[in-house]
């Protein structure tokens, strides 16, 4: 523990200069900016582009356009098969090709150059170095961190697909051993039930743990539920040294942590029981008292969560990851409680888009320092994977600075909207009413979707699995149906002149949302950790396309 101490302290002055210097993120925006055109000029993308005759910024936005993934898929098919030359410099080293859901159905792959892995490393760094400097009990206690396999398949051309975080763990530096008490040989477990139960197997056989480093709240609700749900064979095995026998791990891994499993804790397995016969339940809350940060992501949609979380876990506090994805890390957070992060002005070009002219044709681009205080925009990304002008289509809003560095607040995903008469409702909305409505009520938030549905006129249902009494389910939609009204002007409108009718409440059958999770995981080759469940629809085909609906009155299957 004195090793982890020592490191937290003689690591702090990297945080601070970080901080320090973020007075001049014009300045090192700029150089970053043409430091990666320098780079990539002699690939066949800057060639086409006209990288190295780029002298300014002016030059760099007439001769790039505002891009999507669509813009790159050609290059991309040529780098999969092995001519990293259509992206990249000469002697580019290409770790593998991150996996994240693209809007047609089909994976997008994002490649992941050594450089851009140093600067994902970097930002998870300071990310780290300011949740120890704030919870210094942290020195002396584990932390978990769920990752996922970085491995899952191979391109033609030989390059490794899957997940960054499965990466991460499997180059972390020596120092991690005295930190993180999983070992990396859990990402190679395909099964998700099974990875996490041999999470738990490894885990809960100390009481000091004092993070959990995951990406989706929702994976932290399930890891609890599979405590309690698995209870005796957790028990069983710590006491008797060996693993349920329903628990199917590959035999690469199994030997791996044959020493591990074999290794008996009757003493905890005592505790454990007494746990069960005095709360009738096992939760995380009592098993690991000395819970204290949760790292999950808290903006957009995934916070409703947050209110389980501290249900199964106790009195923790929540330590955003800051807006990051498979195409790059975006801001660090410094503060528990809270999804707004410092932008991370080392790692790459960020551009912004005012939320109102995103859809123009010609829309106003402006750099970091030009944005202003509680305005919305869209975040466009220049990066060490090779894209440029990249719009990630992430709504945030500004709400400060560090220097001159924004501070930014996850907001949606700009695809993450629904319009049926013109009345734009967002994701983010939806939620919000939704979390607040149960919250009046006093009833545990459950996993919804919103949905649109055709009728004369239309409106939106909101699915639910779980029954509600009939005086609950009318409340409930009507003030569903309030918020909705105070929370977006037009929906507002178009309720009161006849064009949509009030939200109404509908039941699915139990294991609805879970096998189209399971779908959508299996089709568009992510990992369960980072499916985000849609609280939000857009498709008026939604409803139909789930299938197996009934009403929460009984009545006909929804069409």
């Amino acid at each position: 523990m004195l090793i982890r101490w020592s490191y937290v302290l003689l690591r702090q002055l990297e945080l601070k200069r970080f901080k320090a210097r973020a007075r001049h993120t014009q300045r090192f925006q700029r150089r970053l900016l043409f430091e990666k055109l320098r780079q990539h000029a002699e690939s066949d993308l800057g060639r086409d582009h006209g990288f190295a005759n780029i002298r300014s910024l002016e030059d760099f936005r007439r001769q790039v356009p505002l891009t999507t993934y669509d813009y790159y898929a050609p290059y991309i098919e040529r780098v999969k098969r092995g001519e990293l030359g259509a992206m990249f410099r000469p002697g580019t080293k290409l770790w593998m090709f991150a996996l994240t859901s693209g809007t047609s159905g089909e994976p997008k792959f994002i490649p992941v150059t050594d450089e851009f892995f140093r600067e994902y490393r970097r930002g998870w760094h300071h990310w780290g170095l300011a949740t120890y400097m704030d919870h210094f009990d942290l020195t002396w206690k584990w932390t978990l961190q769920l990752t996922s396999n970085w491995q899952e398949f191979f391109t033609e051309g030989g390059i490794p697909c899957g997940q960054i975080s499965g990466l991460a763990a499997e180059t972390a530096p020596p120092i991690s051993r005295t930190v993180f008490l999983l070992p990396k040989w859990l990402v190679k477990i395909g099964d998700s039930n099974a990875r996490r139960y041999m999470a738990l197997r490894l885990s809960i056989h100390s009481p000091r743990v004092g993070m959990i480093i995951t990406a989706n709240p929702s994976t932290l609700v399930e890891l609890a539920r599979l405590a309690d749900h698995r209870k005796e064979s957790l028990i069983r095995d710590l006491h008797d040294g060996g693993l349920a026998g329903d628990v199917q791990i590959p035999a690469e891994v199994r030997r791996r942590l044959a020493r591990r499993l074999k290794k008996r804790h009757p003493r905890r397995a005592r505790e454990l029981e007494a746990i069960v016969e005095r709360c009738g339940k096992l939760h995380p809350r009592e098993f690991w008292p000395g819970m204290r940060v949760m790292g999950v992501w808290t903006g957009g949609t995934v916070g409703a969560y947050l209110p389980r979380v501290a249900e199964y876990y106790g009195d923790v506090v929540f330590r955003d990851h800051g807006l990051s994805a498979s195409e790059g890390r975006m801001t660090i957070p410094f503060r528990d409680g809270t999804c707004a992060g410092m932008l991370d002005y080392e790692t790459s070009f960020f551009e912004f888009i005012p939320e109102e002219e995103h859809q123009s044709a010609r829309p106003a681009v402006l750099e970091a320092h030009q944005l202003e205080r509680d305005r919305n925009y869209y975040i466009v990304l220049t990066t060490s994977s090779g894209f440029f002008r990249y719009d990630i289509h992430d709504l945030v809003r500004c709400v400060g600075f560090e220097g001159s560095a924004p501070l930014l607040e996850f907001l949606n995903k700009g695809s993450g909207f629904s319009n049926i008469t013109g009345e734009k409702l967002s994701e983010f909305q939806a939620v919000a009413a939704v979390k607040n409505s149960f919250a009046e009520m006093d009833l545990p938030f459950e996993q919804f979707t919103m949905a649109p549905v055709f009728g004369d006129p239309p409106g939106y249902v909101v699915l639910l699995e779980k029954p509600l009494p009939d005086s609950h389910r009318t409340e409930l939609a009507g003030k569903i149906n309030e918020h909705l009204t105070r929370l977006n002007s037009e929906y507002r409108s178009k309720l009161a002149s006849g064009r949509l009718r009030p939200v109404a409440l509908r039941r699915v059958p139990e294991g609805t949302w879970e096998r189209m999770r399971q779908r959508k995981v299996s089709r568009r080759g992510i990992s369960l950790e980072q499916y985000k469940h849609p609280y939000l629809a857009s498709k008026l085909s939604f409803v139909e396309e789930i299938g197996g609906l009934v009403s929460g009155d009984g009545a006909d299957p929804i069409a």
